[in-house]
């Protein structure tokens, strides 16, 4: 059967052989795990929207796509809303490749406003097209598209949001309905052919592009950024920084000088400030979930713009800063802030391994948590292999992309801490006798609940995803 086109439907319908897999750390010692899982769960969950959470096999097993692009549960059904190398329906160029953070904005008419991220370097393979009014760099291959969709998710409109920015892997939404879109790299004017620094956050109004411009939030600091959070309440940014190698990354906030407000807020300056856990210079050296540091300081940046040396190597002065290995998903819950580290390698330099933490800060009490550690630590073909990009679900649980080797899926949390497999990537980009997958990421939700957003990175290919969410 001939592949998907562009705003065409598949339905999963056939029954499929392998069983959904339960998050497991180790195959021996399973109930110490579940007992950690349940230990911690419950504050991850804490001021989300009430719901009955699901069984331990979530939607049900996966069933194959005949047309071996996306596999579902039984009942659900995607939409291929976007692919590289398409045509944009604004005619500014095709679209570009390397499809990464995401978020869904509502509109008017019920319509949809969904701004996605194109992780594109130097020698991007389609980068994004230059456009007038939102171009930082002209030798920048990243930057981000929006399309505006109808309440069927029909494509309305497809276009440029911002270019000439460099590897924007990541980000966030505003409670004020923009999107923060994060550059991951600390190139310089002159490196790679740039014209211009990068480093920065943009921020990106998916409904009007031309609005919020490309400008860069020099304040919030020039970094390997890769995720942001917004406190609803105080206002305040919370980012987090991939850096690739020793000394690893930081976890920042950003005290803006106008807290709320709107679009431009963020552009008034502000205070940029390192989480320091005192007594703990990496966060990997903590293995045990539900460990728990209070006394959390913050310590201002000596040099945001990192003009003559990275954040992470700068002097932080007694008591040092605290670091940690692939620092990546960030997202805002009840009244706290959650982060991601995807992996830590004591072969690469890291205090201790993982295949995976989450991280919950409570800014009321000063409290750093550790809330999850993925697995498996002996088995990595079980799922929760380095997550990634993480969001809230309308299940109640959560949804985790896995950036790991092999198949590549999307995972489900629920608030029992049981993992189930929501979605599987079936395009090949290896060879029949070494296949590989494309990783997901961006996953969102419509503001509804009733769609998942989500992108495959390579190919680049966005799906929104129908079924009974709320089963």
């Amino acid at each position: 059967m001939p592949e998907n086109t562009p705003g065409t439907l598949s339905d999963s319908s056939s029954a499929d052989g392998g069983a959904t897999r339960r998050q497991v750390l180790a195959r021996t010692g399973a109930l110490g795990v579940s007992i950690a899982f349940a230990g911690s769960l419950s504050e991850l969950f804490a001021g989300t929207a009430a719901a009955q959470p699901l069984g331990h096999s979530g939607y049900g097993p996966l069933v194959p796509d005949p047309d071996g692009l996306l596999d579902l549960p039984a009942g659900f059904r995607y939409r291929v809303l976007s692919r590289e190398g398409d045509r944009l329906r604004s005619g500014e160029g095709p679209v570009p490749s390397n499809h990464d953070g995401m978020s869904a904005f509502p509109g008017r008419h019920g319509r949809v406003h969904l701004v996605r991220n194109h992780e594109n370097r130097a020698s991007g393979r389609v980068p994004v097209p230059t456009v007038e009014g939102l171009t930082y760099d002209p030798a920048g291959k990243g930057g981000c598209t929006a399309l505006t969709l109808d309440s069927r998710n029909r494509v309305l409109d497809e276009r440029v949001a911002i270019a000439g920015t460099a590897v924007n892997c990541a980000g966030g939404p505003t409670p004020w309905h923009t999107w923060l879109t994060c550059e991951e790299t600390e190139d310089k004017a002159g490196t790679s052919g740039y014209t211009k620094d990068h480093g920065f956050i943009f921020e990106v109004d998916p409904a009007d592009p031309h609005r919020t411009g490309a400008v860069p939030l020099t304040a919030m600091g020039r970094f390997q950024h890769e995720a942001i959070a917004v406190d609803p309440r105080r206002g305040v940014v919370y980012e987090t920084e991939d850096a690739f190698e020793r000394p690893f990354g930081l976890f920042y906030r950003f005290l803006p000088e106008k807290p709320l407000g709107g679009t431009g807020s963020l552009r008034a300056g502000g205070r940029l400030q390192a989480m320091r856990v005192p007594g703990v210079p990496d966060l990997s050296s903590i293995q045990e979930t539900g460990a728990s540091f209070g006394g959390v300081e913050w310590v201002d940046v000596p040099d945001p713009l990192a003009a003559g040396t990275p954040i992470r190597h700068q002097d932080f002065g007694r008591g040092g800063i605290t670091h940690a290995q692939k620092l990546e998903g960030c997202y805002w819950g009840g009244r706290s802030v959650y982060f991601v580290s995807s992996f830590a390698r004591s072969a690469e330099g890291s205090a201790g391994d993982h295949y995976g933490q989450i991280w919950r800060y409570d800014p009321d009490g000063r409290r750093l948590t550790l809330v999850i550690v993925f697995g498996p630590d002996t088995d990595v073909r079980l799922p929760g292999e380095s997550p990634d990009n993480i969001c809230l679900a309308p299940s109640g649980g959560l949804m985790v992309c896995e950036d790991g080797d092999g198949a590549q899926h999307v995972y489900g949390v629920t608030r029992r801490g049981e993992v189930y497999a929501m979605a599987r990537g079936r395009q090949n980009i290896g060879t029949a006798e070494e296949p590989e997958w494309g990783e997901f990421a961006g996953v969102t939700f419509s503001p509804d609940g009733d769609t998942m957003y989500v992108n495959c990175y390579t190919p680049g290919t966005t799906f929104a995803v129908t079924g009974p969410w709320r089963r």
